[in-house]
C-alpha cells in the first residue's frame, strides 16, 4: 500500500519554529474548540498535533498529557475570564484578580457582576459550549475534570453568596438560584442562539431574582 503523503489531510508539519509561550497558546486555543465541538472523551491528541503543524509527541512536550492539556485549557479560560471581567467592569486586577472566586470581588454588585457575566459570555459562544460539555461530561467521577467542576460550582456560590448579602439573608440560597439561572439559559441560548437573547432573558430574569429574594423564607437552625 502506498504511504499516505504528508499534508495528506490539509495540515503541514513544515510551518515555522513558535516561541514555547507562543506555541503553547496555539495548542490551548486549538484544544478548546476541538473539545467544545466534541468532549474531552472525542479529543483526538493526533488532530490536535495535526491542526498545530506538529507530531504528537511534539504536543506532549508542551502539555505533558492529555489530562495536562484538559487542566491547561479550564486554567486559560480562568485567567482569560476574569480580564475581560476586569475589561467590561472598568476595574483593576486589584478588584478582580485572575483568581477570584474563592470569594467576592472588590468593588462591584453582585447584579453588576453578573450581568457583566452573561454579556461576556454572550460574546464567546465556543467557551461556553466547551465549559457546558465539560461540565455535563465531568459528572462522572472519573473524569479527569470532575473535582475541577465540584470546586469551581463551590467557589462561584461562594463568590456570589459573599455578595448576595445586600440582597437576601439567605445568600448562600440566592447563589444558588443564580448559578442554576446562569446555565440553564446558557443552555437554552447555546441550542438556538439565532432565536434566543441571552442578554435580554437574563435581564428578566435578574429582575425576578433579585426582586424577590428578599421575600425567601427563613429557615430555621434545625432545618
Amino acid at each position: 500500500m502506498a504511504k499516505m503523503p504528508e499534508g495528506a489531510h490539509g495540515y503541514r508539519r513544515d510551518r515555522p519554529r513558535l516561541p514555547a509561550a507562543e506555541r503553547r497558546r496555539q495548542i490551548i486555543e486549538i484544544s478548546s474548540a476541538l473539545i467544545a465541538d466534541r468532549g474531552f472523551w472525542g479529543l483526538s491528541m493526533q488532530d490536535v498535533a495535526d491542526r498545530c503543524g506538529l507530531t504528537v509527541p511534539g504536543v506532549l512536550r508542551h502539555v505533558g498529557s492529555k489530562t495536562g492539556l484538559l487542566v491547561a485549557v479550564l486554567e486559560h479560560r480562568d485567567v482569560e475570564d476574569a480580564r475581560s471581567l476586569r475589561a467590561r467592569l472598568g476595574v483593576g486586577e486589584d478588584e478582580i484578580p485572575d483568581e477570584w472566586s474563592a470569594g467576592g470581588p472588590e468593588g462591584v454588585s453582585l447584579r453588576q457582576l453578573c450581568s457583566a457575566t452573561m454579556r461576556r459570555n454572550a460574546e464567546q459562544p465556543e467557551m461556553v459550549r466547551l465549559f457546558t460539555v465539560l461540565e455535563a461530561e465531568s459528572l462522572a467521577p472519573s473524569h479527569p475534570a470532575h473535582a475541577y467542576f465540584v470546586k469551581r460550582q463551590e467557589q462561584a456560590v461562594a463568590a456570589f453568596a459573599s455578595l448576595a448579602r445586600d440582597f437576601s439573608d439567605r445568600p448562600e440560597v440566592l447563589a444558588r438560584h443564580i448559578v442554576a439561572m446562569m446555565d440553564g439559559l446558557q443552555i437554552q441560548w447555546l441550542r438556538a442562539p439565532q432565536e434566543f437573547d441571552l442578554i435580554r432573558e437574563w435581564e428578566a430574569a435578574a429582575e425576578v431574582l433579585f426582586g424577590r429574594a428578599a421575600d425567601l423564607p427563613r429557615l430555621d437552625a434545625d432545618e
